[in-house]
């Protein structure tokens, strides 16, 4: 895998307030990544029982 392919961002909304969703293809841990002006942060995202959400992550 090259240096920048190992996520994918899969969701995108907004312009000044930015949410994006990414996933790690590697383990198929999502991330959620939320933007305000120069601030911002990332963390898994989260299930109702506070379990990360996995995608399926498929062979390439």
């Amino acid at each position: 895998m090259a240096k920048n392919d190992r996520f994918e961002k899969v969701y995108t909304q907004g312009a000044l307030n930015v949410i994006e969703i990414w996933v790690d293809k590697e383990t198929g841990v999502n991330y959620i990544f939320h933007q305000s002006g120069y601030a911002g942060g990332m963390t898994p995202l989260l299930d109702r029982d506070g379990k990360p959400v996995i995608s399926p992550i498929v062979n390439r």
